[in-house]
């Protein structure tokens, strides 16, 4: 499709997508619908990311290779040519992989280690980041006889992330005030679903103990404890045959291989919402092991989100400025009005004017209800 009246009317009906969306799998499910109405993809993957440590979850995806998903995601996170996080800060969230490897793809990682096995001939990414953080990223695959992505393209998906950016982090933060009504739908024949609990549920019991999850070089799973059938109810299954891994331990674990390669230095953690306003975090490590294993295996701590890492997410969620988070933080740790205004050095009317705009952009009424859903305690 070339550029013109087509392409505005599609970004019209992006808008409306963000609008009415209930959930963020509903948005990425219309959006990517509405995506493959403009510019053709044979394969497509799209998770969230923890805003803070750019680690992916919650995936959903069409791809060829589910049984060689393991090798996909750590050489995702290995490559650097089209890398999400290097994205983030670009001039531009949307970039090719025959852009960023001047026409020899063999130079990505991705691409000759997998992709060129499924005759991949190019491959769109995007990401999808505001000054909050890193809310997730999109690749589209083009096999043959696809023709490359072109520039026109390139610019109509950068005013789709534009468009969906916002949308997206609100639908997270819209995780925070009630249960999402409307449950996953499949696109395409091998998809990775998001998580039933994405879509509301009851309320949840008292969340397992800690689980711990031990992985081999190849990202394996070999071990785990009592607690980890739990969690793997909870957590998102990936696709056949890999139904007993959440694909977040997946990417954690990818991410730690990814700072020790030195290709990127965020956090090897994630944080995930499990349903019923609850929150869980992954954190992948070493073992240190003085055994004869030429690489220690790695270990997957699964738990409850700490209040601290929690209130971090409900702020960047709902976009709080950073005299509001320092408010929000305060109030957390106990501290009245007045106290709050002598610790910030600014006036008590001050203090009650920035919470009216917290509670305004929260749709809450009180502190005490603001706290309630920023730490996990409202019933």
């Amino acid at each position: 499709m070339t550029p013109g009246a087509p392409w505005t009317r599609s970004l019209e009906r992006i808008r409306l997508i963000g609008d009415s969306a209930p959930n963020h799998h509903s948005l990425r499910t219309a959006a990517l619908a509405e995506l493959g109405r403009v510019l053709p993809f044979s394969a497509f993957v799209w998770p969230l990311s923890d805003p803070l440590t750019a680690t992916g979850m919650s995936p959903i995806a069409r791809i060829p290779c589910p049984e060689e998903l393991p090798l996909l995601i750590r050489l995702k996170y290995l490559t650097l040519a089209g890398r999400w996080t290097q994205l983030a800060i670009s001039p531009s969230p949307v970039t090719t992989l025959l852009r960023e490897t001047a026409g020899n793809p063999s130079r990505s990682l991705i691409w000759d280690g997998l992709m060129k096995r499924y005759g991949v001939t190019d491959v769109l990414f995007a990401v999808l980041a505001d000054k909050q953080g890193c809310w997730g990223w999109l690749d589209l695959w083009r096999t043959d006889p696809d023709d490359p992505f072109t520039v026109d393209e390139v610019g109509y998906v950068a005013a789709v992330v534009h468009e969906v950016t916002p949308a997206l982090r609100w639908s997270i933060a819209r995780q925070f005030l009630r249960d999402v009504a409307g449950g996953p739908h499949p696109v395409g024949h091998e998809v990775i679903r998001a998580r039933e609990s994405d879509a509301g549920g009851g309320p949840r019991p008292d969340l397992p103990p800690q689980a711990v999850l031990t992985l081999d070089a190849h990202m394996s799973v070999v071990g785990g404890t009592a607690s980890v059938e739990e969690w793997l109810g909870l957590l998102q299954a990936g696709p056949r045959p890999f139904e007993r891994v959440p694909a977040e331990v997946l990417n954690v674990a990818a991410q730690l291989l990814a700072r020790e390669a030195g290709v990127d230095h965020h956090p090897a953690s994630a944080r995930v919402h499990i349903g019923s306003g609850q929150w869980a975090i992954l954190q992948a490590s070493r073992i240190d092991s003085t055994g004869k294993a030429a690489i220690p295996p790695l270990a997957v701590t699964i738990q409850a989100c700490p209040p601290e890492a929690r209130l971090d997410m409900f702020a960047r969620s709902f976009g709080l400025t950073t005299r509001q988070r320092e408010l929000l933080e305060l109030a957390a740790s106990g501290a009245d009005t007045n106290a709050m205004a002598a610790a910030l050095g600014i006036g008590a009317y001050t203090v009650q004017d920035q919470f009216k705009q917290i509670f305004d952009t929260c749709g809450v009424h009180s502190r005490a209800t603001l706290l309630a859903l920023a730490m996990g305690t409202a019933q």
